[in-house]
């Protein structure tokens, strides 16, 4: 599972499947769609058409962008409808979770997580655990829209602080407040990296 691209060709969003109370959390979801559209790039997402995802799969989709939906067969009708599923260009259906979130990583070159349940932090989190464990160095963004995730962000200073996150260096998601910072800030890091990398290159070739 170990990958060292950091082009960014597709990103993948993580979100609720239910609107939330914020009605802000919805026209995130249908802005950052927008976005991911407008700077050519794909959606890959859990394929839901309902909530926030749904919001993300319409904005993508009314923008002329790409969308790969990846969904369990058991989700369908829970998450979707199978006629909205059939507006996708793309749809996958997995035989469970883990098959989904495995795809999800494999297709995906960026990962954004916007508010969300227990599903959603489980992803984005799952995602965090593969970096530190060095298994990816794809960029990992927190949508803090009216600061969701800022309890996230505590908990996070405080697993450091008491020794947990023994490799935070590698456990470094960007916040982002704005939708519109996103991209930007996902293809800043990319190209960060990829400076990184070939500066590592160079030394190892003069030795």
């Amino acid at each position: 599972m170990t990958e060292q691209s950091v082009s960014i060709r597709s990103i993948c969003v993580y979100c609720g499947s239910r609107p939330g109370r914020d009605p802000s959390h919805m026209a995130a979801g249908r802005a950052l769609g927008r976005e991911i559209a407008e700077y050519g790039l794909r959606l890959v997402y859990g394929g839901g058409t309902k909530g926030i995802m749904g919001a993300v799969a319409s904005g993508a989709l009314s923008g002329g962008g790409q969308v790969t939906g990846i969904i369990p067969e058991f989700l369908i009708d829970m998450e979707a409808t199978r006629h909205s599923l059939g507006q996708l260009n793309e749809l996958i259906v997995t035989p469970d979770m883990h098959a989904r979130k495995h795809t999800m990583f494999e297709r995906s070159d960026a990962f954004v997580a916007l508010p969300g349940g227990i599903g959603t932090l489980e992803e984005i989190v799952e995602i965090m655990t593969w970096a530190q464990l060095g298994r990816h160095e794809k960029p990992m963004v927190f949508a803090n829209v009216n600061g969701f995730w800022d309890p996230m962000m505590e908990l996070m200073r405080h697993m450091t602080e008491e020794g947990f996150l023994h490799t935070a260096h590698r456990v470094q998601p960007l916040v982002v407040d704005e939708i519109s910072g996103i991209i930007p800030a996902i293809m800043a890091q990319a190209a960060q990296l990829a400076a990184d990398r070939d500066g590592e290159d160079a030394v190892i070739s003069k030795m």
